[in-house]
């Protein structure tokens, strides 16, 4: 005779105990919560941010603003695709993540949680949901945002520990922008935007792995950022942010000046005694602030007609 594990119940047909039901609710609420912190929310908008700046520029008028697809685009980009992002990401680093303190101030270590790879694959799958709402012009940018982030963190490519396109390979942070052009206008985004967006993500990215150049040096991963040192490091995201400048200035020169914040922040950071590690959380807030200018600009033209 094996002893009953609820003491409460009264035979194989009985209820559930409230008690039961609110740790299985807290359970719940923790898993949740640790995607939400998994998700990066001080990232979100780096996924997000661009379909704002898409739409902007795509629209010819108000009402061009506001529609199914840029509803769908933007909740996708602001919470599933960082899950599956950030998710795979973590999955596949769980060990060199083991020696990373990042993890333990600002961000979630993963431990084998089994949850995770199912929310990953579900968000990985939501775009299929929401495919027949967008053109099939908007669809090679869906496509390229979720091979590149797969690509970035999982074998067999793993992008991220081959110095070069662990940089190029960032341009999946394009993606949801281009996405968003393309179902506002129903074509394609100027190839010179698109690549001065890419070279922006290039120097984004390579810029944030300078805090990881130690941790990755002692877990064997060799990165831009490992194989260039820190000062080196430096001048190839300063390059990379000055040809974003100068790209989109061809387009428009005042985009060109706003862009230029960037190799400036680069200078000012090298020639200070502002340690990276901190200079790297500054990002956020400033791709905040200039991701509004140029959406706001985007905004006043359709305003002024």
């Amino acid at each position: 005779m094996t002893d009953d594990p609820n003491p409460d119940s009264s035979g194989p047909c009985s209820q559930p105990s409230s008690g039961a039901s609110t740790a299985g609710d807290a359970g719940l609420r923790s898993r949740l919560a640790y995607l939400l912190v998994l998700s990066r929310p001080r990232f979100w908008l780096y996924l997000a941010g661009p379909v704002l700046v898409g739409v902007a520029y795509a629209a010819e008028s108000r009402a061009d603003l506001v529609t199914p697809a840029s509803i769908v685009l933007f909740a996708y980009f602001l919470l599933p695709a960082n899950v599956f992002l950030y998710g795979i990401n973590d999955i596949y680093d769980r060990e060199i993540d083991a020696a990373n303190p990042k993890k333990e101030e600002k961000e979630a270590r993963y431990r084998g949680q089994r949850y995770v790879p199912l929310a990953v694959g579900v968000c990985a799958a939501l775009p299929l949901l929401f495919a027949p709402l967008l053109e099939p012009v908007v669809w090679p940018w869906l496509v390229a945002f979720l091979l590149l982030g797969a690509g970035y963190s999982a074998p067999p490519v793993r992008f991220k520990t081959t110095p070069i396109l662990d940089s190029v390979s960032n341009g999946l942070y394009v993606t949801p922008g281009a996405a968003a052009y393309a179902a506002v206008a129903g074509a394609q985004p100027p190839a010179i935007a698109v690549l001065g967006a890419w070279l922006w993500a290039m120097g984004m990215h390579t810029f944030s792995a300078i805090p990881d150049i130690e941790p990755d040096r002692e877990t064997g991963i060799r990165t831009t950022a490992t194989v260039l040192g820190e000062r080196r490091t430096y001048a190839y995201c300063g390059a990379c942010w000055l040809g974003s400048a100068l790209a989109f200035a061809a387009v428009d020169g005042r985009l060109g000046a706003v862009m230029l914040v960037y190799p400036a922040l680069v200078g000012a950071i090298v020639s200070s005694s502002v340690a990276v590690d901190r200079a790297y959380w500054w990002f956020p807030a400033i791709n905040t602030v200039v991701g509004a200018v140029l959406t706001i600009g985007g905004l006043w033209r359709i305003v002024n007609g």
